[in-house]
């Protein structure tokens, strides 16, 4: 499982192990499972898709602007806003 956080300047939103989240990347959407290389993109406006099973429906989480960055522990998005 992919450990996920959701972060604002506000609080933190989601702290979670899941299958897969979909990001709104600035070059385009991206998906992160479980072992995906490290990497850091800028996110634009748009729904963070979150699967808890890999056949399971994604729940949406509307964001504006940031960053997300994975690493070995998982995926952090440091989102402007969330919700």
């Amino acid at each position: 499982m992919l450990h996920f956080e959701l972060v604002t300047p506000e609080k933190l939103v989601r702290s979670e192990s899941v299958y897969m989240v979909t990001v709104p990347g600035t070059e385009g959407d991206f998906g992160v499972l479980e072992g995906h290389a490290p990497f850091m993109s800028t996110i634009r406006d748009g729904d963070v898709l979150i699967q808890r099973s890999e056949k399971g429906e994604a729940e949406r989480i509307a964001i504006r602007g940031g960053f997300a960055e994975v690493t070995a522990k998982g995926l952090t998005i440091l989102a402007e806003q969330a919700g």
